[in-house]
């Protein structure tokens, strides 16, 4: 038998361990919504008490994947050769997933992280790794946008400061026109409890998530961060199944609940001269 790999992640880089726990509970259901075997093999892969840490799997990690793989693959539609980007991607199989043979997919995360996730995903010539912050402008210079580039942050700008995710847009915004975005959000009074002290179990506490927005003031702020911003949609959480799917379905009628829950959005860049600014 082959010994399982023992994960040594703290802080931020130990959420890859949680959102694989979330995507291989709903790839193992015959009901589930994620079709997805290397997620399962890596999970199987790991010496790690997941439910200790993180509890029952929930299945917001599986929507948040099939959603984004959805949008993905409508993109590719169109832009069969083009540049994918995933910023601080951990242990997701998406570019496995979505593979069309043709392709290009940068997975940049931090260099611990990139450590693991080349144990079960070796790099290839267009699924390439790039072990570095978001934050770090260097990634930029390693994408190819010749053919269109569509840049996704599951489960990232929520660890940032407002600053720095606004920073990060508008860099994104000048050095890649014409591309596309693709990140989640969290709303204000999720990010004000993680602020101050969140534990998801008795031996988990997530990490601080400083940037948390309402989703009636993403198009706007998106909007005021750069001209090129074209086009915003928010795609929301839809349970597949239970007491989430019952009660969501109900509240999201209420304006002032479905503000104020997390979010899918979708970005569109203008490819074109922006005027210019004082």
């Amino acid at each position: 038998m082959t010994e399982r790999y023992v994960p040594n992640l703290t802080g931020i880089p130990e959420t890859m361990l949680l959102t694989l726990h979330n995507r291989a509970a709903e790839a193992k259901r015959p009901d589930g919504i994620l079709r997805d075997a290397d997620c399962v093999r890596i999970y199987d892969a790991i010496q790690y008490d997941f439910e200790r840490s993180f509890g029952k799997a929930q299945a917001s990690h599986a929507i948040r994947a099939v959603e984004t793989d959805r949008v993905l693959r409508q993109w590719l539609a169109t832009h069969p050769d083009g540049f994918i980007v995933s910023l601080g991607e951990g242990l997701e199989t998406q570019a496995l997933r979505l593979d069309n043979g043709r392709l290009r997919w940068l997975s940049v995360d931090l260099p611990e992280a990139v450590a693991i996730r080349e144990r079960f995903l070796p790099p290839t010539a267009r699924l390439r790794h790039f072990p570095s912050s978001a934050l770090d402008r260097s990634w930029m210079d390693a994408v190819d946008a010749s053919h269109g580039v569509f840049i996704i942050a599951q489960g990232l700008f929520m660890y940032f400061e407002e600053e720095e995710v606004r920073r990060l847009f508008v860099d994104i915004a000048e050095r890649f026109p014409g591309a596309e975005l693709l990140f989640d959000t969290i709303p204000r009074w999720v990010s004000q409890k993680t602020l101050a002290g969140q534990s998801r179990t008795r031996a988990y506490r997530l990490p601080p998530m400083p940037w948390g927005i309402d989703l009636h003031e993403v198009e706007p702020t998106l909007k005021g961060w750069h001209p090129r911003v074209t086009h915003v949609s928010k795609v929301p959480y839809r349970f597949p199944r239970g007491f989430l799917r019952a009660l969501l379905n109900t509240f999201n009628r209420l304006p002032w609940f479905r503000h104020r829950t997390p979010g899918i959005i979708h970005v569109r860049l203008v490819d074109a001269p922006v005027p210019a600014t004082d």
